[in-house]
């Protein structure tokens, strides 16, 4: 009987923790890029899927993700509603390749903060525009329509919680290639191509901001926007060399193409911004770290690091490049999740079929720079098409539903005004206490009267 690891289990708990990190981080990420009005608005969005994803994870989610394959590789069963049926203290069901066996319930809580983050990456597409709980309904249904199959086609293996797992982990590499399989270790097909096609969907329902694209809104905090990429590169390491489920050479690996793709794509993104906007930018150096970070997802222990530098180095360029459509074909996906999660993640995901190889991973594949052909990266392009095609559809469904019921756009005073106020009641920045001119508690209450110039308000931070 496989006994308890515990360097592996503390490894995974460790990783759980960092990706939860990851939600806060992406929210000061988004948050920085809108106005100062709506930035109370897009930490809360982000915010609230820890809450509802992680009750109904616990309901149904995991169950639905993992449970043993109820129809055709499709979805899960209920076999862990409530999460029960997963061991006791005494005696916890262990998961994992011996030796790197790890309790179920770390496996749980790891998987949740996926499925935590994946409709928080939706929310940049829609700033100063939606209501709170029209959003917080949409997330509920979402997870449950989408997201819950989604996870069960791509990570649920056949024999790890349960018998017979996903169509697209377990079936779809055989109907290619005898020994074909689809490679997606940390979830560029799951998180990142779902969340970008839904970014997309739900943007097209929603309609663009009053005034856009003669208005795009400047980011109100630059300093917000780096802190959040940061946090995202940090917790990525977590995302990405956790999904190994074990403290192993997998792990190690994953960690370290993961820090060398995101900075070649920081790189890319910069050289785009120098030779056509003639400035690398603050705001361009996160967005290609991010950019690199979804892109290396799926590959990440299935490179080697030459390979892992040239994803990260395409994303950073392609994903720039990828900006400009929203303004050609008249969407407007607002904090560009089109272009960092939807491009990035379809390049990540179609790069294994060039950059695989088994020299460093035998359960990778060899792609097409290594000998191995085409089969790989026709492997690629299915699992990748078949989520974003399910995420795209179905999202524009429910998010007709929910926006014909509830609504989902607030009105054009509240867009106008504020959608913090008119949303919460609260603004994220209190400017009740200045005043220009002297006397106590003014702007010149510490200068000199050499020093007393007239303030303005910083760029982009008037409401």
């Amino acid at each position: 009987m496989p006994e308890l690891n515990a360097g592996s289990t503390a490894w995974v708990l460790a990783s759980a923790a960092l990706v939860m990190l990851m939600t806060p981080g992406l929210a000061f990420f988004y948050g920085g890029m809108v106005r100062s009005r709506s930035v109370l608005n897009m930490l809360m969005m982000n915010f609230m899927c820890l809450a509802i994803v992680g009750v109904l994870w616990c309901l149904y989610g995991f169950s639905l993700a993992f449970g043993n394959d109820a129809f055709g590789g499709l979805i899960g069963n209920f076999q862990f509603v409530g999460l029960g049926g997963m061991g006791s203290a005494d005696a916890p069901t262990l998961i994992g390749t011996a030796p790197d066996t790890i309790p179920i319930w770390a496996f749980a809580m790891f998987q949740l903060m996926f499925a935590v983050i994946t409709p928080a990456l939706i929310s940049g597409a829609l700033p100063d525009r939606v209501k709170f709980w029209g959003w917080s309904l949409f997330v509920a249904l979402w997870v449950t329509i989408v997201y819950f199959p989604v996870a069960h086609w791509v990570f649920a293996f056949d024999g790890s919680t349960a018998e017979t797992g996903g169509w697209i982990a377990n079936q779809l590499g055989g109907w290619i290639t005898t020994d074909g399989a689809t490679l997606d270790f940390a979830g560029g097909t799951a998180v990142h191509i779902n969340a970008g096609a839904a970014g997309l969907a739900i943007a097209l329902v929603v309609g663009k901001r009053r005034g856009w694209p003669r208005d795009p809104g400047r980011p109100h905090s630059l300093p917000f926007v780096l802190l959040g990429a940061a946090l995202l590169w940090f917790g990525w390491f977590g995302f990405n060399a956790g999904s190994a489920l074990g403290a192993n050479v997998n792990a190690a690996i994953a960690f370290s193409n993961t820090m060398l793709a995101t900075s070649a794509a920081v790189i890319g993104w910069l050289i785009v911004e120098q030779v056509r906007d003639g400035k690398p930018t603050t705001l361009g150096a996160a967005s290609g770290a991010v950019a690199g970070l979804v892109a290396i997802t799926p590959a990440c222990a299935f490179v080697n690091p030459i390979g892992a530098l040239a994803v990260g180095l395409v994303a950073g360029l392609l994903c720039a490049l990828a900006v400009s459509l929203k303004f050609k074909l008249g969407f407007d996906d607002s904090l560009d999740v089109v272009a960092v999660h939807l491009i990035g993640g379809l390049w990540g995901t179609l790069s294994l079929g060039f950059f695989a190889t088994t020299s460093l991973n035998s359960s990778s594949a060899d792609g097409l720079f290594y000998g191995g052909g085409f089969s790989q990266l026709l492997i690629q392009l299915i699992a990748a098409v078949s989520v974003l095609v399910y995420s795209f559809v179905v999202t524009l469904i429910l998010a007709t539903i929910v926006k014909a019921t509830v609504g989902l756009r607030v009105s054009d005073e509240d867009e106008s005004t504020g959608i913090d106020e008119s949303q919460h009641a609260e603004s994220g920045y209190d400017y009740s206490g200045l005043r220009i001119g002297g006397g106590s508690g003014s702007l010149f209450e510490h200068t000199t009267a050499s020093d007393r110039v007239p303030a303005t308000p910083r760029e982009g931070s008037t409401p």
